[in-house]
């Protein structure tokens, strides 16, 4: 959202927003258990400094089986999947 304010200001912010309504995208909200892998990957990437952002996307994909991951953080060509697998990075 911020990104999108910043660059296009409100109505592309309102433009996501609908497609949060009509469930296009989703929005996904970390359980417990990923709480729990979120700080064991930030241990474990704790020399790149691994912050809660990415910590919380690496779990998630794991919970939900997804190999492709949009995002402009470079970072994500170093992480790995349990299994030892990389991430499909998006653009």
């Amino acid at each position: 959202m911020y990104l999108l304010g910043r660059y296009g200001g409100w109505s592309v912010q309102q433009e996501l927003w609908g497609y949060i309504a009509d469930q296009i995208l989703v929005l996904y909200f970390n359980g417990k258990d990923e709480l729990i892998r979120m700080q064991v990957l930030m241990e474990q990437y704790r020399d790149l400094l691994m912050d809660l952002a990415d910590a919380s996307l690496v779990a998630a994909a794991e919970t939900l089986n997804q190999k492709r991951i949009f995002t402009l953080d470079r970072d994500f060509q170093v992480y790995r999947l349990q299994g030892d697998q990389p991430f499909d990075v998006v653009p």
